[in-house]
């Protein structure tokens, strides 16, 4: 959509970003694991530290063939790196006034997980441009590209399709899963949930020297450790949660949007029991 926006384009992407596994979205990834093997990749990927506008400003000077501005509102395989409050607010003031597309990878913090439909909502801002999938379907196979603004207009019936786009199955699972999320107030259960781990963690691991920060929003949640931690996703599944490790050394938590209070506090006691038994190993 961005090359099509202003013809040969280069577009901006954040340093640690992750946006999927297709040959463009590697080319827009920051990770060299999930790039190893598919080279040479697209070029046309300028690559910016996250949550630094003087940065961004200071690529606008620099080249005026950039048309897009493409990162995630929190991210995720980043290591659920959460910017400054106004960072998406003036991200679109700099694009509206460069004549850029913002375009919002919401694949992993939209349809409820941060507490908003979408992420983006919190701050007040319509991007050009936002990708969603994974809950969309709830867990059912369905991605989508929503547009406004600048790029409402840019793609034209039969200038782009997938063989299984608009599947009537997939639609009728996403319309299910849409209607759930407004209809029983989900949204505000995940901001709730992640409310109450939060301040659950930050209670009981706040002085533990293992644990460098907790952050989060809704039920995106990271801790970042002071070393590797792999192996304690293998702990928790002996202890009979879900947990992953990104980034080497956070732990990161997308519990259910539908978890209870007491759900919430299980999961807690429990991960505060293994962070706590892995500082002892240091």
């Amino acid at each position: 959509m961005a090359k099509t926006w202003l013809g040969p384009p280069k577009i901006l992407v954040t340093n640690d970003a992750f946006h999927g596994r297709t040959y463009a979205a590697i080319s827009a990834s920051s990770a060299t694991k999930v790039k190893a093997g598919f080279e040479p990749l697209l070029d046309g990927f300028l690559r910016v530290p996250f949550n630094d506008l003087d940065a961004i400003k200071t690529m606008a000077k620099k080249d005026k063939n950039i048309c897009a501005v493409f990162v995630e509102p929190i991210q995720g395989e980043g290591g659920i790196n959460i910017p400054n409050n106004d960072y998406l607010k003036d991200l679109r003031s700099i694009c509206s006034e460069e004549g850029w597309l913002l375009m919002l990878d919401e694949v992993q913090t939209g349809n409820g997980r941060t507490g908003h439909y979408f992420c983006y909502q919190e701050s007040d801002v319509m991007p050009d441009v936002v990708t969603t999938s994974k809950g969309l379907g709830n867990g059912f196979p369905i991605g989508a590209c929503l547009t406004a603004g600048f790029a409402k207009h840019i793609l034209k019936p039969g200038s782009h399709g997938s063989t299984f786009g608009g599947n009537p199955l997939a639609c009728a699972a996403a319309l299910a899963t849409i209607n759930t999320i407004i209809n029983e107030n989900i949204c505000d259960n995940a901001r709730k949930v992640g409310e109450r781990i939060l301040m659950n963690l930050r209670g009981s691991l706040g002085n533990i020297s293992c644990v460098k920060s907790i952050r989060g929003k809704g039920c995106m949640i990271g801790i970042e450790m002071n070393r590797p931690c792999k192996e304690l996703f293998s702990v928790g599944l002996r202890n009979n949660i879900i947990i992953n490790v990104t980034s080497e050394t956070v732990i990161r938590l997308l519990p259910p949007l539908t978890y209870t209070m007491q759900e919430s506090d299980h999961l807690s006691e429990v991960l505060i029991k293994i962070i706590k038994e892995f500082d002892l190993e240091n």
